[in-house]
């Protein structure tokens, strides 16, 4: 089991799920630290989430000062590596299809990976490139890691803002445990760090804790779900194992959701299955950019593609360590009426 740090004085264990919402950046003092989880160091912030330093010193007050979001933009938002790559694609595919149709050989998506059509707001955005982001033109796409309750009002639409429209997709937990432990040994590898100590079991102690970049997991679901079910025209809860299985029925709801359903001459052009086809993981891997290209803060473009499937968990797994999860998830979120798509 992972040892505790002296300087930690978080509570053992995952914390009751809440959903308090912060208009307004509020940081603990000295906030406890956690180094297990490479290759950034983290901070308990308000909430009891789990982010990286920067975030916490940069990306989240850049959020809320620097951005000015339009009633058009569309904010992709989900807990990492929960199908967000699959989602940036579909969405920018969908959105931007009058200028960039889907059979078009030089659609910006078979030469830029999906992480450079859609900006991401909490890691990218700071004071000195905010221009880039006003340039965009509208309807803009960007996609957010940062939990619902640390947005700002602005884009959340608290009080009398209209605030934009939210796209969160959604991983089951073991699922997005493996894919981020895998993820961080390769993104860590690649900066230099030491990962052979990182085994799954160190991960799986970490995240049952909520100690991983934007933990607690559950938590992070939850509240993007209760805002879908209170605020259903304003936020669309996307489940990936169901993406999975009916792709294109999730593209037709996602078009409706941000107001460019499909017409009669597109469906019958197969505008849909085209743009599914598009996105697919598989195409999306073999294409020359995100093989040998690199995001703006150095990842690997092929560090975003793995297998894409649910259920892998298993590979990784022992059914005693995906049992402690469970209980862990199911103890959290009692009583909530929400609960994960199982993949045994």
């Amino acid at each position: 089991m992972a040892s505790r740090q002296p300087e930690d004085d978080a509570q053992e264990g995952p914390e009751p799920v809440t959903t308090p919402h912060a208009d307004a950046v509020k940081i603990i003092p000295s906030p406890p630290l956690e180094t297990r989880w490479p290759p950034f160091a983290l901070r308990r912030y308000a909430g009891g989430f789990w982010l990286p330093e920067v975030t916490v010193k940069e990306g989240l007050p850049a959020v809320h000062s620097c951005f000015v979001p339009r009633p058009s933009d569309v904010i992709l938002a989900s807990f990492p590596k929960s199908g967000t790559t699959w989602l940036k694609a579909l969405a920018f595919a969908t959105l931007k299809r009058s200028t960039h149709p889907p059979s078009d050989g030089n659609h910006p998506l078979r030469h830029r990976s999906p992480h450079e059509c859609v900006r991401f707001l909490g890691i990218e955005l700071n004071d000195k490139n905010k221009d880039e982001f006003e340039a965009l033109p509208s309807p803009r796409v960007l996609a957010t890691h940062l939990p619902y309750s640390l947005l700002p009002g602005s884009i959340t639409g608290d009080g009398e803002r209209s605030g934009c429209r939210i796209m969160y997709v959604c991983r089951e937990p073991k699922d997005a445990l493996v894919s981020y432990w895998l993820f961080t040994r390769k993104a860590a590898l690649a900066r230099g760090v030491n990962v052979r100590s990182f085994t799954i079991q160190e991960a799986l102690e970490l995240f049952c804790d909520g100690r991983c970049p934007g933990g607690p997991q559950w938590q992070h679901v939850l509240q993007y779900w209760e805002e879908s079910v209170s605020r259903p025209d304003k936020v669309l809860f996307l489940r990936y194992e169901e993406m999975l299985l009916e792709p294109e029925m999730h593209v037709r709801k996602l078009a409706k959701f941000i107001g460019c359903e499909f017409s009669g001459v597109e469906e019958e052009g197969e505008v849909v299955s085209a743009i599914v086809e598009l996105c697919s993981l598989g195409k999306l891997r073999d294409m020359e950019v995100n093989r040998n290209g690199s995001t703006r803060l150095g990842t690997k473009n092929e560090s975003f593609f793995r297998k894409g499937v649910a259920g892998d968990w298993s590979n990784h797994m022992t059914p005693e360590m995906a049992q402690r999860l469970d209980k862990v998830v199911d103890d959290a979120l009692q009583g909530t009426g929400f609960a994960f798509s199982s993949t045994t």
